[in-house]
């Protein structure tokens, strides 16, 4: 919902189609919007503002911090306090509330700055700016500092069935110290809907970062578009669609909270919302592992 003209742009995006998303989302349930400051360079924040007040009741709010951008549009990373609490008034600002419910650090960038932000959003929560403070992309170590200083509500983090590296490590270490994972990208940036195809991904707007994506470009979209084929076909003898098998089995996990997935027109909610009541038998995830081994071995021939 940022729209075009910044770095991660997915190119041009109609803002009365988002506000007509973000209505529907309500109605069909969905109560968080998860959004940043950088998306769009402060518009997507900006076109949620403009529909937040006429929403009842209100949904949750979740934004973020740290990515800062300069008049040419170039994005870098700050976490030191004075930058921090620049943030979260324009973003507070740019959506009209008073209050925001939860507030992240966008990335543990610079490293060496991750105590003093962290302590920022501490003080933040303690002045009753912000409810809850959460982390996106943040390493098990990462988190335990974080941890030591103030309570990590929750991280949020990439997951899909093309990129479950968290599962060695993260997801225990959430579930183990009370920490809510939210799980963005879980159709890998639409990879994963099944509607992908050469002909498709040919026809993104030039201005769609995913050209510019390893994932959608040769030997990887090839050996993806074969695990596309054969999640098809395992989704329709369960009555389901590739898109509503890919978000369950991210849920499948006690330590998952929630899956973030990123709808443009309203007609996309139905697909996802249901995914969110959809349970997958132990016979379909054991199909699922064997093909996800497949998949990683084909990826591991092509890319040596």
């Amino acid at each position: 919902m940022g729209g075009s003209g910044w770095k991660a742009s997915w190119g041009p995006q109609d803002d009365n189609e988002s506000r007509a998303t973000i209505r529907g989302a309500t109605e069909a349930g969905i109560n968080w919007i998860d959004t940043a400051p950088v998306y769009g360079l402060g518009h997507s924040e900006e076109v949620i503002g403009s529909v937040l007040a006429k929403l009842s009741p209100r949904p949750l709010i979740a934004t973020k911090c740290c990515r800062i951008w300069d008049e040419t549009g170039n994005i870098s990373y700050h976490l030191k306090r004075a930058s921090i609490r620049e943030e979260i008034e324009a973003s507070l600002r740019r959506l009209r509330i008073e209050t925001i419910d939860l507030y992240q650090l966008h990335w543990g960038q610079p490293d060496e700055d991750i105590e003093e932000g962290w302590s920022t959003v501490a003080e933040l929560i303690s002045e009753g700016k912000v409810r809850y403070g959460g982390v996106c992309n943040f390493s098990v170590e990462q988190l335990k500092r974080a941890q030591s200083i103030h309570p990590v509500t929750s991280l949020q983090t990439p997951y899909s069935l093309l990129g479950h590296q968290l599962e060695k490590e993260l997801l225990p270490f959430c579930a183990d110290h009370n920490i809510g994972v939210l799980v963005y990208s879980p159709l890998n940036k639409g990879l994963l809907t099944g509607k992908f195809s050469h002909q498709w991904a040919a026809g993104l707007h030039p201005e769609d970062h995913r050209r510019r994506d390893p994932d959608f470009t040769e030997p990887r979209f090839e050996i993806h578009l074969d695990l596309m084929e054969k999640l098809k076909t395992l989704s329709a003898g369960s009555g389901m669609t590739p898109a509503q098998l890919s978000v369950a089995w991210t849920l499948r996990d006690s330590a998952v909270t929630s899956a973030i997935v990123g709808s443009r027109q309203p007609e996309q909610l139905a697909e996802i919302v249901k995914a969110g009541r959809t349970s997958l038998s132990e016979e379909i995830l054991n199909t699922v592992a064997t093909l996800l081994r497949e998949h990683r071995e084909n990826l591991r021939s092509a890319l040596n």
